[in-house]
């Protein structure tokens, strides 16, 4: 079974940084998340604003990953691509906003904005538009920044 994101071709040849740039891409939610339990008060606060801005950012990019799927992979002439496109923004959407609310709130809409780019990305145009390895790549990427938002939220909550 081969590892998570590790990308293979038609050929069979195998690459093995999707892996390891979507691992680095993890350490600031681990390390915020970490930090807004363990570290003192004052950077707790830091922690976790990091830790939105850096969420709101990714939540972002995944929305660029669904441009880039329709410009590339869409007839653009055909419906896929239009939905598609349309639908690239609203990661962005929800993810500019949710700064602005307070803290937990904004978690909150962060992580449901990731589910929701998740759910997009399991849909059948895009099971069938996107390598098997990028989808067990996201799927375990979406579970450690879910987690990390879980902590986050159980931290804002004043566990």
């Amino acid at each position: 079974m081969l590892l998570p994101g590790l990308a293979t071709d038609a050929h069979g040849r195998t690459s093995r940084l999707p892996l390891l740039l979507g691992l680095a891409g993890l350490i600031p939610f681990v390390a915020c998340a970490a930090a807004a339990w363990l570290a003192p008060m004052v950077w707790q606060v830091v922690a976790i604003n990091a830790f939105l801005a850096y969420a709101a950012v990714i939540l972002s990019f995944l929305g660029g990953i669904q441009w880039g799927v329709a410009m590339s992979l869409e007839a653009a002439d055909g419906p896929g691509f239009r939905a598609r496109l349309v639908l690239s923004m609203a990661p962005s959407l929800i993810a500019w906003p949710s700064l602005l609310l307070h803290p937990a709130t904004g978690a909150w809409v962060l992580a449901a904005g990731f589910v929701v780019v998740r759910l997009h990305e399991l849909g059948r145009d895009s099971r069938e538009l996107l390598p098997s390895w990028f989808q067990s790549l996201r799927h375990l990427l979406t579970a450690v920044v879910l987690a990390c938002h879980g902590a986050v939220i159980w931290r804002l909550a004043g566990a």
